[in-house]
């Protein structure tokens, strides 16, 4: 085979000498454009992790490289005058000449056919290399390639908000620093890092306001050099900072739909960004090299686009994977501001955490003594804002009490609204909600929410829906709520809300979302707008007029004066996932001429009068509480302003707590999925609005619960899929971590003890387990090439 690489970057390199060591037979060729001594930037950073790929994949290249490895253990955050520091990170900094140097000579060993200073045109590129059976498109962030080549690659390309550049300073440093800086003109960020004895990279990042504040556009790259060495002047300890095309930009996340196009497939930046902050720009293109490598070997002899395939089927996944955490990284920097109050611990511990992929179990693994330290921090500002005092007992923030109004929430899980789907046809609740509900109560969470649970006939999403419309249904609910409060401490919410235009529909289990399939048993639906769900499929609504916006506001007033009678300590009104009243507030499905259409204002009219008639009914001394979807996840819906407006107004009407969700307003939706994928909307509205928000979205263990309690992203985290296969959750979490708090019934007693002992024992070899696997073989070679 003849493979091309255009494009001379770690990626395409690592990728031709992979390949060319297994297949010598092959022809393998790399066109740069640039000089083979020219390079852009200072250095790179490499994990633990990544360094054991190259080991494994190419040990004689790990060699050549392991001299040229700055090692460092400690991450250092200077924040308001203090440092504070985590070690156990296990990152390594190099030149990025250095390493091109490397990769270069180790191609050239193996017979890779180099060519520098060739610019590539790409709409000559099939018809110059016609005999090549592989073109490899790694010619980097600015891809021409790629851009030629776009209807088929088809990339999304967003620039983001943060000015950036790239400088390089001759200070030393032992430690990965971050160093942050308030200016008059705002917050600048400089990371820092050593890639070689006598030099270390600077990366200085701000918001566009002080960018512009402090007059960067009107200086050159010499003037902003002379200028940052006045404000980091303290930081560079008498060093001065080094420029190499040191040009101010903003980030470019770039992602490509399809990674070929006939015989041309794309590499490392070109296919794919990762924002400097996690370190994974190298790290990305070079994995992604070892995958191309690897199916081309297996498949590219019998079949070119069965290789590229399999290439996209190991590699998209982890790519966007190292995207997302990377994306949420870069979006904590755009806004690091929203937590420039807190003290100098928790704000490290949002540093350390901001992009997800670190949760305080990883911390407590890295460094105990940091957690230590972090805990007790969080414990004094917990006492000193509450009054309660947790000092001592040390239970983790997750089995820390959380007060709204009069009620006292034991701990900070919380069952989520979970529909069951198992009412009978008059919404009339069976046996299976009595189970499910109790029986999760003695799990241990600090509260329990309903499915939710429709204020009429016609509010309801399904026939199995339940209701709160009866004398039969309070009673039945009255009858659940007195258990869990006999037996458990769990406080209890119901959640009410009408379907609107996504009513009428077939069972969570069946086709969801469609209409039911026996014509006969749908009703007609209202929503704000006469839009239906699915075009040609759903019943079109009618759009709800003032009368029947006063028949709804009473339907869900009865039912809160029902929710009070029935026993329940907090009773939540459901504006979000596209119902009727969610339907109000998303421009998507707002297209009302009135008063209540057309600015956000508008369109929280109604929301908030019926909030404000059900806050009139409900006691006083109980906390109410409002789901929101804070985004559409589609173009031209909800933004960061609507919710903060959505957010301000129902606290002003007397709402306690936002529950923030997102999206299924529309079918047609483009969410980004991960872990805690929700978090970031409910950590935008505790810091900026300061209002008590609850978390949900793809939590999934007691780790992110107290990761995110203690970087102040929420006050509650709701758990939902993890409690429909374990309603013991939070039992086994308080044993796991060893907090005897909450109650337990007398008749399970005997169980608890066994808990605490054996899953204290668990823990205990896991962790053990986890630090003798850690790969901390690096620094321990480079110490004896030193020595």
């Amino acid at each position: 085979m003849k493979i091309t690489v255009v494009g001379g970057g770690p990626g395409g390199l690592y990728f031709a000498l992979l390949t060319k060591k297994a297949r010598p037979d092959w022809t393998v060729e790399v066109y740069e454009q640039n000089r083979n001594d020219d390079t852009f930037g200072f250095g790179v950073v490499f994990s633990d992790d990544t360094l054991d790929e190259f080991l494994s994949h190419d040990p004689e290249t790990y060699d050549k490289i392991r001299d040229h490895f700055a090692y460092w253990d400690d991450i250092a955050i200077h924040f308001k005058g203090e440092e504070i520091r985590c070690s156990g990170n296990g990152f390594c900094g190099t030149s990025r000449f250095a390493l091109l140097r490397i990769l270069q000579e180790r191609c050239r060993e193996l017979g890779v056919n180099m060519v520098f200073c060739e610019r590539i045109d790409p709409a000559d590129l099939q018809s110059r290399f016609a005999d090549s059976d592989i073109i490899v498109a790694s010619d980097g962030i600015n891809s021409a390639i790629r851009d030629h080549f776009s209807e088929s690659f088809k990339p999304s390309v967003t620039i983001k908000s943060n000015r950036f550049c790239w400088m390089g300073s001759t200070r030393q440093m032992d430690e990965f620093n971050y160093f942050f800086r308030k200016t008059e003109h705002g917050i600048i960020c400089a990371h820092t890092y050593q890639y070689q004895t006598d030099r270390s990279t600077w990366v200085f990042e701000m918001d566009e306001a002080c960018w512009q504040g402090h007059g960067f556009e009107e200086f050159d790259e010499e003037g902003s050099k002379e200028k940052l060495e006045t404000i980091f002047q303290e930081e560079l300890n008498g060093h001065g900072l080094l420029l190499n095309r040191s040009n101010w930009r903003k980030f470019p996340r770039i992602f490509c739909e399809n990674w070929s196009h006939e015989n041309i497939v794309i590499l490392g930046d070109a296919k794919a960004s990762a924002h400097f902050s996690i370190g994974s720009g190298t790290k990305l293109a070079m994995e992604c090299g070892i995958a191309l490598s690897q199916a081309v070997l297996k498949h590219g002899e019998q079949s070119v686009s069965a290789a590229f395939k399999a290439y996209d089927d190991a590699r998209r996944t982890p790519c966007q994977i190292i995207q997302h955490n990377a994306d949420v990284s870069l979006g904590w920097f755009e806004h690091m501001g929203r937590s420039w109050d807190m003290d100098p611990m928790q704000f490290s511990m949002v540093v350390m955490c901001r992009a997800k992929s670190i949760t305080y179990d990883n911390l407590i693994l890295r460094d105990p003594d940091y957690v230590e330290n972090v805990d007790t921090a969080w414990y004094e500002q917990y006492y000193r804002e509450s009054g309660v005092d947790v000092r001592d007992s040390r239970p983790t923030p997750m089995f820390t009490p959380f007060r709204l109004r009069e009620m006292e929430v034991p701990n900070r899980v919380v069952m989520s609204p979970m529909a069951q789907y198992s009412a009978d046809q008059d919404g009339n609740l069976t046996d299976w909600h009595f189970t499910h509900y109790t029986s999760h109560a003695l799990g241990g969470m600090g509260m329990i929410f309903t499915e939710m649970t429709c204020p009429s006939p016609d509010a309801r999403i399904t026939l199995g829906c339940p209701g709160m419309w009866t004398d039969v249904q309070e009673g039945q609910w009255k009858r659940i709520v007195d258990f869990i409060h006999a037996n458990s401490d769990a406080r209890v919410c119901m959640q009410l809300g009408h379907s609107g235009r996504k009513g009428s529909t077939q069972l969570g289990w069946e086709k969801m979302d469609f209409p039911i399939e026996t014509a006969d048993d749908n009703w007609p639906l209202i929503s704000a707008s006469p839009i239906p769900y699915f075009d040609d499929v759903s019943q079109v609504p009618q759009e709800l007029d003032k009368a029947g916006m006063d028949r709804v506001l009473e339907d869900f007033v009865q039912a809160a004066q029902r929710a009070a009678r029935a026993g329940f300590d907090m009773l939540e009104l459901h504006c979000a996932h596209g119902y009727l009243l969610a339907s109000f507030l998303s421009p998507l499905t707002n297209r009302r001429s009135d008063g209540y259409g057309g600015s956000i204002e508008n369109r929280l009219k109604y929301p908030l009068e019926v909030f404000a008639a059900m806050r009139a009914v409900w006691p006083e001394d109980r906390p109410m509480s409002v789901r929101v979807s804070a985004t559409d996840w589609k173009e031209g819906g909800l933004d960061e302003k609507d919710l903060f407006a959505i957010a301000e107004a129902f606290r002003e009407a007397g709402c306690d707590l936002i529950d923030v969700s997102a999206g299924q307003t529309v079918p047609d939706q483009e969410p980004v999925y991960g872990r805690m994928f929700q978090v970031q909307f409910s950590e935008a509205i505790r810091n900026v609005p300061r209002i008590a928000t609850m978390a949900v979205g793809n939590i999934t263990d007691a780790a992110q619960v107290n990761t995110i309690l203690h970087t102040r992203r929420a006050d509650l985290v709701a758990l939902g899929r993890p409690h429909m296969w374990d309603p013991y959750f939070t039992r086994r979490a308080a044993a796991h971590y060893g907090a005897r708090v909450g109650h337990w019934p007398p008749q399970y007693l005997s169980g608890r003890d066994q808990a605490y002992r054996e899953l204290a024992k668990a823990r205990d070899a896991t962790i053990e387990l986890q630090r003798k696997a850690r790969p901390n073989q690096h620094q321990k070679a480079m110490q004896q090439a030193a020595e």
